[in-house]
């Protein structure tokens, strides 16, 4: 497989559908080789709910464009890049308050108590700045982290590019975008279940037996 290579002109995106996620944890095994992260995984692989069903779903950081994070930080440990990529929290600075920790809405920072530190997802940096996609989007199978232009995107996926959000009253934009089916249809119904996914019934035994 020939290694996907982008120019400054061609700004790709980072994009998380959670709903390809197969649970293999490529992507977490490759975090952990990233050449930044001291040997340690930074991206969260959430079981959903482990009584009823087998499905998971990738969480990196989102990079907020104004992050909570940074903003929170007592010791200014936690930088943003010129590219909207937000890093995680600068050794010599870092106090190890787990402000951050609480404050994000995503709940993506972790505070390590063996380095005494808040380690993040920072975009594999190293990778993206020279143009290659992030460690776990190049590995993941089933393409439920992907990195491209919007263009590739328009042409080998299907649903739509979101990367706002709401909080109660915090209204949150982010560098990374995430896949919905259709903005049209409004938000889903989780605690009822009135849209099914493919997944549900893959091999369309419930409509068999009706």
């Amino acid at each position: 497989m020939k290694l996907a290579h982008y120019g400054l002109g061609e700004m790709p995106v980072f994009v998380v559908d959670q709903s390809r996620c197969i649970g293999c944890e490529a992507c977490v095994q490759a975090c952990a080789e990233c050449g930044t992260h001291r040997g340690r995984s930074l991206i969260h692989l959430d079981r959903i709910d482990r009584a009823t069903t087998t499905q998971t779903a990738p969480m990196v950081c989102m990079h907020c464009v104004d992050p909570t994070c940074a903003e929170v930080c007592p010791a200014d440990a936690i930088k943003q890049t010129e590219a909207g990529v937000v890093q995680s929290s600068l050794k010599p600075r870092c106090i190890g308050c787990s402000n951050c920790v609480l404050a994000c809405p995503f709940g993506v920072p972790k505070y390590v108590a063996e380095f005494d530190q808040m380690m993040k997802c920072d975009m594999c940096q190293d990778r993206t700045s020279e143009g290659y996609a992030p460690m776990c989007a190049s590995v993941c199978p089933s393409e439920a982290l992907w990195y491209g232009t919007k263009d590739e995107f328009r042409e080998r996926r299907t649903g739509a590019l979101i990367r706002e959000y709401r909080f109660g009253s915090q209204q949150v934009r982010t560098k990374v975008y995430t896949v919905i089916d259709d903005m049209a249809e409004g938000p889903i119904d989780v605690v009822t279940g009135q849209q099914r996914s493919w997944l549900d019934d893959p091999f369309g035994l419930e409509e068999a037996e009706t």
